[in-house]
């Protein structure tokens, strides 16, 4: 069987945590910060990561060849 290639896409977006989960990050946090098109607390919310829902992750680690 040939190796199973990792999506190189995938793999600059998503990060393994240590239990297996799939870290992602917030959309919405590129560009126009500086006016009021988005609010402070939105800004502040966006910032931490958050986790890939359930019944994505297996998408997911196909892409990653986990």
């Amino acid at each position: 069987m040939p190796k199973v290639k990792t999506h190189s896409g995938s793999k600059k977006r998503f990060q393994v945590t240590g239990r297996g989960k799939i870290k992602r990050k917030h959309a919405f946090k590129n560009h126009c910060l500086a006016k009021k098109n988005k609010s402070t607390r939105q800004k502040r919310h966006l910032t931490h990561s958050a986790l890939v829902h359930k019944t994505n992750a297996p998408t997911i680690r196909k892409l990653l060849a986990i």
